[in-house]
């Protein structure tokens, strides 16, 4: 720990903890959401499968108990949708999701603007928030927070924040970037299976199946039909900027690895306990699955993404 000087709005700050993009099976899925409600220092928590609706049954019945246990520890819930609605069914789901009047619901395919028009909602990352006019929109349309696209640059970032200060600003900043989403299931296809009978082989690769190039560079990294980022995103160097941006809430995208510390180191970056250095040391520390890179972030950086 250093002896930093707690930031200014250091109490303003939140973190939030994105969807589980991966399939977990529900058991470890249900445990890491007590732990979280138990232990870990973030602020909302967004539930819900976003990736492949197939993969939605297995934990349908935990999420009533799951709810509960992190709003009585004084967490927000937020209920994630689809990224891709694809299907009759899917949009049905959405629709009843969206229909309870309780339950503040994350946007993440446009397809749905329409069927959450006047009501408080999140734009997920998902929607491409790319100008201010988008944002106008989408405030417009009900929006009270929206989650910017990974691959906005710094200078981007804080133009859009600036245009609507009755919005509040979501950021990743941690973890594997979602890239793409596909029709198709790569990793059914890479075990020699097809989307149909995929024997939902991605729970196998709890932090996503990593692509190598044919000279063995690590590429990319597959979760179903979701292409990923093959490192990971860190910016705990960089929350002290990107709160002067104009962003308050910050989310770690989970990965099979100790969240709960991970969460406290970018908490206590915030509160200013921890310095930046001392900060990314730890985050190395704690998330070996990949190698850790800043993206897109730096105006002038070369993106970073492989």
């Amino acid at each position: 720990m250093s002896g930093a000087v707690t930031p200014a709005g250091a109490s303003s700050a939140r973190i939030s903890l994105g969807p589980i993009l991966y399939h977990w099976d529900a058991a470890t899925k249900r445990d890491f959401y007590f732990r979280v409600a138990d232990e870990a220092p973030v602020d909302i928590v967004y539930l819900g499968e976003i990736v492949c609706s197939k993969r939605a049954p297995f934990f349908a019945d935990h999420l009533p108990e799951v709810t509960e246990r992190l709003t009585r520890a004084g967490k927000e819930v937020v209920h994630s949708t689809l990224a891709l609605v694809m299907s009759e069914r899917e949009g049905a789901a959405l629709e009843a999701l969206a229909a309870e009047p309780d339950l503040l619901v994350e946007l993440n395919d446009l397809a749905g603007a329409g069927i959450v028009r006047g009501r408080r909602h999140v734009i997920g990352p998902f929607i491409n928030v790319y100008n201010e006019g988008t944002v106008g929109y989408l405030a417009g349309n009900g929006a009270v927070r929206i989650v910017l696209p990974a691959e906005l640059p710094q200078a981007a970032l804080k133009t859009l924040t600036a245009h609507a200060p009755e919005v509040a600003f979501e950021t990743q900043v941690f973890g594997r970037l979602p890239l793409a989403l596909s029709a198709r299931c790569y990793h059914a296809r890479a075990n020699g299976l097809h989307k149909d009978g995929c024997q939902y082989v991605c729970g196998q690769d709890p932090n996503g199946l990593d692509v190598d190039t044919l000279d063995g560079k690590g590429f990319l990294a597959a979760n179903g039909t979701m292409t990923l980022s093959y490192v990971a995103l860190n910016l705990v160097r960089q929350l002290d900027a990107l709160r002067a941006g104009g962003v308050s809430i910050f989310r770690l995208w989970p990965q099979a690895i100790d969240m709960v510390a991970l969460s406290q180191v970018y908490r206590d970056r915030l509160d200013g306990r921890l310095d930046p250095g001392a900060a990314a040391a730890r985050v190395e520390e704690l998330a070996p699955f990949a190698p850790l890179a800043e993206a897109f972030y730096e105006d002038d950086a070369e993106p970073a993404l492989a």
